[in-house]
């Protein structure tokens, strides 16, 4: 499909993506009641669904995936989760291995090109809860994972009907580098302070894979990469992990509908995260790049975000 022509305009304030940006992450609120299962792995470790529901029964799902270091109750995701509620759909806010406030049981975890999760949360909701239709909505990593999913599996199940990722870093090594430049500094060092606290409670639980040398050897998120994401997952190094999990090389297989929603303005995206070429040869590719956005901080109107009524209105137009 041709580039969407973008009709976000924020307020004047939130036009600046570092404060649309910061803001959406350390000030907004939203409230939300959610249900947590956990379901077993087939490799033998856990993942925590929070469920939370429409009024009336239904035989929708949205599957919502959160961001580096993001858990279920990010306000990114109960922002998406409550409107679609609202809106006659239940809705799973994933947590990914780790991140839901118990450490995880294997050596390894999550990363952005991890999809073996997400297939096997989609098919419980199929085989376990009966969903008939199904929608996956990911933020930044997710959205990742969800687009490669969809572009590297020639077996997506019939209920799945649309993919939504916002903010993604198509290309992580171009995303990557963009973060260790000074003007994500602040960001930067959020995320890999995060990465190393939990990173220092799985090595003390499995001393024998790495040492606490190795761990206090990591200053940067390419460290953190080098030494725990690639060797824990079977990559040679980080940069093999960032060429065989970046979604951009998945997107001509694409047959889902599928909606990417990235800001000009996004600090953590590189040029290689637009993909424009990609989206005017593959039809079931909708590219819309707004002006403003930063990361995640399509502010809008009464607390529900840009980003998150397009995901809505993006089914509405699927469906007629």
């Amino acid at each position: 499909m041709p580039v969407i022509q973008s009709t976000y305009k924020p307020p004047f304030y939130f036009k600046n993506g570092f404060v649309s940006t910061v803001y959406s992450g350390l000030v907004r609120r939203v409230s939300l009641q959610q249900e947590r299962e956990r379901i077993t792995l087939s490799d033998g470790d856990f993942l925590d669904l929070d469920w939370s529901y429409s009024k009336e029964k239904t035989n929708k799902l949205i599957i919502l995936l959160h961001g580096l270091e993001g858990h279920a109750q990010r306000p990114y995701m109960t922002g998406v989760a409550k409107l679609f509620n609202e809106h006659g759909i239940d809705a799973i806010s994933m947590n990914y291995r780790g991140c839901s406030g118990e450490a995880n049981l294997n050596y390894y975890s999550y990363h952005s090109g991890f999809t073996d999760d997400l297939e096997a949360v989609i098919n419980h909701a199929i085989s376990n809860k009966g969903y008939s239709e199904i929608y996956l909505n990911g933020i930044s990593l997710g959205g990742n994972v969800i687009l490669k999913y969809l572009g590297e599996s020639t077996a997506i199940p019939s209920q799945v009907k649309a993919g939504i990722a916002v903010s993604t870093p198509c290309d992580l090594y171009g995303s990557c580098k963009e973060l260790h430049k000074i003007k994500n500094k602040l960001f930067h060092d959020r995320f890999l302070k995060d990465l190393v606290n939990h990173l220092k409670l799985k090595q003390s639980l499995f001393i024998e894979k790495l040492t606490l040398e190795e761990v206090n050897s990591i200053k940067t998120l390419l460290d953190f990469d080098n030494v725990y994401t690639s060797r824990a997952h079977g990559f040679k190094d980080a940069l093999d992990y960032y060429e065989k999990s970046s979604c951009l090389q998945y997107l001509p297989n694409i047959k889902t509908p599928s909606l990417i929603i990235n800001a000009l303005n996004d600090s953590f995206l590189s040029s290689e995260c637009y993909p424009v070429k990609e989206a005017k040869n593959n039809s079931n590719i909708y590219l819309e790049m707004p002006s403003y956005g930063g990361h995640v901080g399509f502010i809008d109107k009464n607390n529900v975000y840009y980003n998150e009524k397009r995901a809505l209105e993006f089914l509405s137009h699927i469906n007629s």
